[in-house]
């Protein structure tokens, strides 16, 4: 189980932080000076090297993205004009797209930072190009919001890629974009004129992945442990009746794999903070404000326990908790994750991305009283951060164009690498992977700093 250093703070680790973005420079610059628009998007290395994986271009957000959060931490104005011309010039299509649930991973990390860093006033935009980006993420909080499956009158989620019948976890934070357009007023138009909600739609989706998605330990099968999460829900759309769970990229339907956990453990700490800044009339459709602020709390404190006992004691995890090679990684648990083992991989992206969301739990936590579990949470998450920014994860290689080493992307296709004389994917990175660790290096600068709180939300 993670073994957390109550020693720590965000001011320990700034020279961590400060070393992390000194090498962030170096590889944003290496990857834009190389990289050519017409491959795609870049989303994982081989060799050092970023190359594309042409399954949805959903990782194109983290590349630009990383830019506006580089010039967010250092002020250094290139990175911002890159990744604002990239934005402008790329990411219309990412608006605009139907086919996806990744609208919270691509037009968030982009016109979502733009436009909060004018909400802040660390930069200038005119009218008009502030104008742009409310528009891109009016819209893009709308097209996310009509890929559409309702089950109940009261319940329903954006569907994943493989169709209307499959709700990933992963999803839970594109909700961030519905989060958005409802914050800058935009509902989506349906049909004769009907006006549907965005934050419904945001509500009625975490439910449903809560429902579904996450295990409380109350007997729903014969794998259900409290906090463990199941990639995808399938449903019969005959009669909206849920059929099993199921997973894309995971060991097994009922293991966990880890990324998908993360995302969960992100996604309802992120929204938690967002959703007690609204007036409780706000949530009158949903019941009452305690209630939805109940039920969040409930899911990310249950996926938060289950991290805290089911990673080893630098708390970054293997890629499943089910993989089959760890029976032979004895007491696995009780020691660091060791990326060079010969059975199964280490995925440091799931850390980076579980990291930044015990920090909020941690905080939200409290914020409102509960300083035990607060402080457990939020320091929890300080320790994976000690450990992410330090060998043998972080990439000091100017060569290797990652930041954050010994990611995984997709496990059961074989699509990670594996090098020479390894029996099992190492040592390479991954764009969302370095993404996120620009992002928890971005929450712990400002909080060493004493520098406003980073949120995707706009805070008045």
């Amino acid at each position: 189980m993670l073994k957390i250093d109550f020693s720590l703070t965000a001011r320990k680790l700034l020279p961590a932080v400060r070393n992390v973005f000194e090498l962030s420079a170096k590889k944003i610059d290496r990857l834009e000076r190389r990289w050519r628009p017409d491959a795609g998007a870049p989303v994982f290395t081989v060799k050092g090297r970023y190359t594309a994986r042409g399954w949805t271009e959903w990782t194109q957000g983290f590349q630009f993205g990383s830019a506006i959060l580089q010039f967010d931490a250092t002020d250094e104005g290139a990175f911002l004009k890159s990744g604002r011309a990239a934005t402008v010039q790329r990411m219309a299509s990412h608006i605009s797209h139907i086919g996806v649930h990744d609208h919270g991973f691509n037009n968030v990390s982009t016109y979502g930072n733009l436009l909060r860093l004018g909400h802040e006033g660390r930069t200038s935009p005119n009218e008009w190009e502030r104008n742009f980006y409310e528009l891109a993420l009016k819209l893009s909080g709308a097209v996310q919001a009509a890929r559409w499956t309702q089950l109940t009158p009261d319940l329903g989620y954006v569907y994943s890629f493989n169709g209307p019948h499959s709700l990933f976890s992963d999803t839970i934070r594109s909700m961030r974009a519905l989060v958005l357009g409802h914050q800058l007023g935009h509902c989506l138009m349906g049909e004769r004129d009907a006006r549907i909600s965005l934050l419904t739609r945001m509500l009625q989706h975490a439910e449903a992945t809560s429902r579904y998605n996450v295990y409380f330990g109350r007997g729903r099968d014969a794998y259900d442990v409290r906090g463990r999460v199941a990639h995808e829900s399938i449903f019969n759309l005959n009669d909206g009746s849920y059929r099993c769970p199921s997973t894309q990229q995971g060991y097994s339907p009922f293991s966990t794999w880890t990324r998908g956990q993360a995302w969960i453990l992100c996604g309802y700490a992120e929204q938690l903070e967002f959703l007690a800044t609204l007036p409780g009339e706000e949530l009158a459709a949903a019941g009452r404000k305690k209630k939805v602020l109940d039920r969040f709390e409930e899911v990310a404190s249950a996926v938060a326990d289950f991290w805290l006992t089911q990673t080893p004691t630098d708390g970054i995890p293997y890629w499943d908790t089910g993989a089959p090679g760890l029976s032979k990684l004895k007491n696995h648990l009780d020691r660091p994750s060791d990326p060079f083992n010969d059975h199964e991989p280490v995925d440091s992206s799931a850390a980076v991305i579980a990291a930044q969301g015990l920090i909020r739990l941690g905080n939200y936590l409290r914020s409102k009283g509960q300083d035990k579990n607060g402080r457990r949470y939020h320091l929890a998450g300080l320790t994976i951060a000690k450990h992410l920014f330090a060998d043998p994860y972080l990439s000091r290689d100017m060569k290797h164009e990652g930041l954050i080493l010994h990611s995984i992307y997709h496990r059961p296709n074989g699509w990670d690498y594996t090098p020479p004389g390894a029996r099992v994917p190492c040592g390479e990175s991954s764009m969302w992977g370095d993404y996120h660790a620009r992002e928890l290096a971005l929450m712990l600068l400002r909080e060493a700093t004493g520098k406003p709180y980073y949120t995707f939300f706009l805070k008045a």
